[in-house]
Protein backbone atom coordinates (compact mmCIF):
# COMPACT_ATOMS: atom_id res chain seq x y z
CA UNK A 1 0.00 0.00 0.00
CA UNK A 2 1.26 3.59 -1.08
CA UNK A 3 0.10 6.57 0.47
CA UNK A 4 0.22 9.25 -2.16
CA UNK A 5 -0.50 12.94 -2.29
CA UNK A 6 0.53 16.12 -0.75
CA UNK A 7 0.34 15.96 3.60
CA UNK A 8 0.68 19.08 5.23
CA UNK A 9 3.59 19.33 7.83
CA UNK A 10 2.92 20.96 11.54
CA UNK A 11 5.36 23.65 13.43
CA UNK A 12 6.21 22.11 16.75
CA UNK A 13 5.29 23.55 19.98
CA UNK A 14 2.04 24.71 21.67
CA UNK A 15 -1.16 25.30 19.18
CA UNK A 16 -4.00 27.64 20.03
CA UNK A 17 -7.13 25.95 20.37
CA UNK A 18 -9.75 26.63 17.39
CA UNK A 19 -12.84 25.21 16.71
CA UNK A 20 -13.28 21.36 15.24
CA UNK A 21 -12.80 21.42 11.36
CA UNK A 22 -15.95 20.66 9.70
CA UNK A 23 -16.45 17.31 8.30
CA UNK A 24 -15.25 16.90 4.90
CA UNK A 25 -18.17 17.06 2.03
CA UNK A 26 -19.05 13.66 0.56
CA UNK A 27 -17.48 13.23 -2.81
CA UNK A 28 -21.04 11.97 -4.90
CA UNK A 29 -21.08 8.60 -6.97
CA UNK A 30 -21.20 10.55 -10.29
CA UNK A 31 -17.72 12.05 -9.59
CA UNK A 32 -16.36 9.23 -7.60
CA UNK A 33 -17.64 7.28 -10.89
CA UNK A 34 -15.36 9.83 -13.25
CA UNK A 35 -12.22 9.45 -10.85
CA UNK A 36 -12.28 6.03 -11.13
CA UNK A 37 -12.16 6.30 -15.01
CA UNK A 38 -9.34 8.63 -14.81
CA UNK A 39 -7.16 6.63 -12.80
CA UNK A 40 -8.39 3.43 -14.88
CA UNK A 41 -7.43 5.12 -17.61
CA UNK A 42 -3.47 5.50 -16.35
CA UNK A 43 -3.73 1.90 -14.45
CA UNK A 44 -5.24 0.00 -16.82
CA UNK A 45 -2.32 0.25 -19.60
CA UNK A 46 0.28 -0.79 -16.86
CA UNK A 47 -1.15 -3.11 -15.76
CA UNK A 48 -1.97 -5.27 -19.32
CA UNK A 49 1.64 -4.53 -19.80
CA UNK A 50 2.80 -6.20 -17.21
CA UNK A 51 0.75 -9.75 -18.33
CA UNK A 52 -1.95 -9.27 -15.90
CA UNK A 53 -5.52 -8.59 -15.88
CA UNK A 54 -6.92 -5.54 -13.86
CA UNK A 55 -9.94 -7.16 -12.27
CA UNK A 56 -11.24 -4.72 -10.47
CA UNK A 57 -10.54 -1.01 -9.68
CA UNK A 58 -12.73 0.93 -7.42
CA UNK A 59 -12.20 5.22 -5.91
CA UNK A 60 -13.55 5.09 -2.06
CA UNK A 61 -13.65 8.02 0.11
CA UNK A 62 -12.81 7.42 3.56
CA UNK A 63 -12.77 10.53 6.04
CA UNK A 64 -10.38 12.99 3.98
CA UNK A 65 -8.50 10.55 2.11
CA UNK A 66 -9.52 8.17 -0.96
CA UNK A 67 -8.47 4.87 -1.08
CA UNK A 68 -7.86 3.87 -4.89
CA UNK A 69 -8.12 -0.71 -4.39
CA UNK A 70 -5.99 -1.78 -7.60
CA UNK A 71 -7.13 -5.41 -8.45
CA UNK A 72 -5.25 -8.07 -10.34
CA UNK A 73 -5.19 -11.64 -11.43
CA UNK A 74 -3.64 -14.20 -14.02
CA UNK A 75 -3.30 -17.54 -15.20
CA UNK A 76 -1.07 -18.59 -13.15
CA UNK A 77 -2.40 -16.76 -10.00
CA UNK A 78 -0.50 -13.75 -8.83
CA UNK A 79 1.81 -13.68 -6.00
CA UNK A 80 3.48 -11.77 -3.45
CA UNK A 81 6.62 -10.49 -5.78
CA UNK A 82 4.19 -10.11 -8.77
CA UNK A 83 1.69 -7.86 -6.40
CA UNK A 84 4.80 -5.27 -5.48
CA UNK A 85 6.31 -4.89 -9.00
CA UNK A 86 2.89 -4.45 -10.51
CA UNK A 87 2.55 -1.86 -7.31
CA UNK A 88 5.88 0.02 -8.40
CA UNK A 89 4.50 0.20 -12.14
CA UNK A 90 1.28 1.47 -11.46
CA UNK A 91 3.00 4.38 -8.88
CA UNK A 92 5.77 5.25 -11.23
CA UNK A 93 2.47 5.80 -13.58
CA UNK A 94 0.68 8.08 -11.37
CA UNK A 95 3.44 10.20 -11.07
CA UNK A 96 4.35 10.59 -14.50
CA UNK A 97 0.51 11.54 -14.75
CA UNK A 98 0.25 13.92 -12.28
CA UNK A 99 3.81 15.38 -13.60
CA UNK A 100 1.65 15.78 -16.78
CA UNK A 101 -0.67 17.47 -15.75
CA UNK A 102 -3.36 14.70 -15.30
CA UNK A 103 -5.86 15.96 -12.66
CA UNK A 104 -6.50 12.13 -11.00
CA UNK A 105 -7.67 13.68 -7.50
CA UNK A 106 -7.43 16.49 -5.12
CA UNK A 107 -5.67 15.88 -1.83
CA UNK A 108 -4.28 12.68 -0.39
CA UNK A 109 -5.02 9.03 -1.43
CA UNK A 110 -3.25 5.65 -0.60
CA UNK A 111 -3.14 3.27 -3.55
CA UNK A 112 -3.91 -0.61 -2.41
CA UNK A 113 -2.88 -3.47 -5.26
CA UNK A 114 -4.20 -7.01 -4.54
CA UNK A 115 -5.15 -9.96 -6.04
CA UNK A 116 -9.43 -11.70 -5.41
CA UNK A 117 -9.64 -13.53 -3.09
CA UNK A 118 -11.45 -17.21 -3.32
CA UNK A 119 -15.17 -15.09 -2.58
CA UNK A 120 -14.39 -13.37 -5.71
CA UNK A 121 -18.11 -13.77 -8.02
CA UNK A 122 -17.11 -15.60 -11.28
CA UNK A 123 -18.43 -13.12 -14.15
CA UNK A 124 -16.27 -13.60 -17.03
CA UNK A 125 -15.22 -16.61 -19.22
CA UNK A 126 -11.40 -16.32 -18.00
CA UNK A 127 -12.78 -15.94 -13.80
CA UNK A 128 -14.04 -19.54 -14.98
CA UNK A 129 -11.76 -21.37 -17.02
CA UNK A 130 -8.83 -20.71 -14.26
CA UNK A 131 -10.93 -22.28 -11.11
CA UNK A 132 -11.05 -25.39 -14.31
CA UNK A 133 -10.88 -28.24 -11.76
CA UNK A 134 -12.22 -26.28 -8.90
CA UNK A 135 -15.96 -26.94 -6.79
CA UNK A 136 -18.40 -24.22 -8.00
CA UNK A 137 -22.05 -23.20 -6.74
CA UNK A 138 -23.81 -21.68 -9.39
CA UNK A 139 -27.50 -20.56 -10.16
CA UNK A 140 -28.72 -21.47 -14.11
CA UNK A 141 -32.50 -20.58 -14.52
CA UNK A 142 -34.46 -21.86 -11.94
CA UNK A 143 -31.80 -24.37 -10.43
CA UNK A 144 -28.90 -24.18 -8.18
CA UNK A 145 -26.04 -26.42 -9.31
CA UNK A 146 -23.12 -27.04 -7.73
CA UNK A 147 -20.46 -28.82 -8.97
CA UNK A 148 -16.56 -29.44 -10.39
CA UNK A 149 -15.32 -26.85 -13.55
CA UNK A 150 -14.13 -29.41 -16.00
CA UNK A 151 -13.72 -27.44 -18.95
CA UNK A 152 -14.66 -23.37 -19.98
CA UNK A 153 -13.97 -21.69 -23.04
CA UNK A 154 -15.08 -18.59 -24.39
CA UNK A 155 -18.89 -19.36 -24.96
CA UNK A 156 -19.35 -21.45 -21.83
CA UNK A 157 -18.34 -24.13 -18.90
CA UNK A 158 -19.13 -27.62 -18.30
CA UNK A 159 -19.72 -29.09 -14.82
CA UNK A 160 -19.59 -32.05 -13.11
CA UNK A 161 -22.48 -32.67 -10.99
CA UNK A 162 -22.57 -36.31 -9.22
CA UNK A 163 -20.68 -37.17 -12.45
CA UNK A 164 -23.25 -35.76 -15.15
CA UNK A 165 -21.90 -33.13 -16.90
CA UNK A 166 -23.73 -30.54 -17.61
CA UNK A 167 -22.84 -27.64 -20.50
CA UNK A 168 -24.07 -24.63 -19.69
CA UNK A 169 -23.49 -21.39 -21.55
CA UNK A 170 -22.45 -18.08 -20.08
CA UNK A 171 -26.13 -16.62 -19.93
CA UNK A 172 -27.64 -19.10 -18.98
CA UNK A 173 -25.51 -18.71 -15.70
CA UNK A 174 -25.91 -15.86 -12.84
CA UNK A 175 -22.16 -15.43 -10.83
CA UNK A 176 -20.36 -18.18 -9.75
CA UNK A 177 -19.07 -19.03 -6.69
CA UNK A 178 -16.17 -21.11 -6.07
CA UNK A 179 -16.87 -23.66 -2.90
CA UNK A 180 -14.17 -24.33 -0.11
CA UNK A 181 -13.41 -28.16 -0.09
CA UNK A 182 -11.99 -30.11 2.87
CA UNK A 183 -10.04 -33.19 1.71
CA UNK A 184 -11.52 -36.75 3.18
CA UNK A 185 -9.01 -39.40 4.91
CA UNK A 186 -9.52 -41.68 1.86
CA UNK A 187 -8.69 -38.47 -0.64
CA UNK A 188 -5.25 -38.32 1.08
CA UNK A 189 -2.29 -39.52 -0.85
CA UNK A 190 -0.03 -42.49 0.46
CA UNK A 191 2.85 -39.52 0.09
CA UNK A 192 1.00 -37.03 2.27
CA UNK A 193 0.19 -39.77 4.96
CA UNK A 194 4.42 -40.64 5.19
CA UNK A 195 4.96 -36.98 5.51
CA UNK A 196 2.83 -36.50 8.25
CA UNK A 197 3.87 -39.37 9.99
CA UNK A 198 7.21 -38.22 9.46
CA UNK A 199 6.73 -34.60 11.26
CA UNK A 200 4.51 -36.35 14.08
CA UNK A 201 7.73 -38.87 14.92
CA UNK A 202 10.05 -35.63 14.68
CA UNK A 203 7.79 -34.44 17.03
CA UNK A 204 7.49 -36.75 19.33
CA UNK A 205 11.42 -37.45 19.59
CA UNK A 206 11.74 -33.40 20.60
CA UNK A 207 9.12 -33.88 23.54
CA UNK A 208 11.08 -37.14 24.70
CA UNK A 209 14.16 -35.14 24.80
CA UNK A 210 12.52 -32.29 26.94
CA UNK A 211 10.73 -34.68 28.99
CA UNK A 212 14.61 -36.33 30.04
CA UNK A 213 16.43 -32.96 30.41
CA UNK A 214 13.76 -31.66 32.98
CA UNK A 215 14.43 -35.22 34.91
CA UNK A 216 17.89 -34.41 34.48
CA UNK A 217 17.67 -30.95 36.53
CA UNK A 218 15.61 -32.41 39.08
CA UNK A 219 17.91 -34.77 40.01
Amino acid sequence: MAQRGRATGRQAGRTPARAAAPAPARTSPTELAARRARFEAVIGPVVAGTGYDLEDLSVKQIGRRHLVQVLIDGDGGVGLDTIAEVSRAVSRALDEAEESGTDLIKGEYQLEVSSPGVDRPLTLPRHWARNTGRLVKVKAGDKTLTGRVTAADADGVTLDVDGAEHALSYDALGPGRVQVEFKRMNEISDEELAEFDDDSSDDDEDFDDDEQDDEGEQR
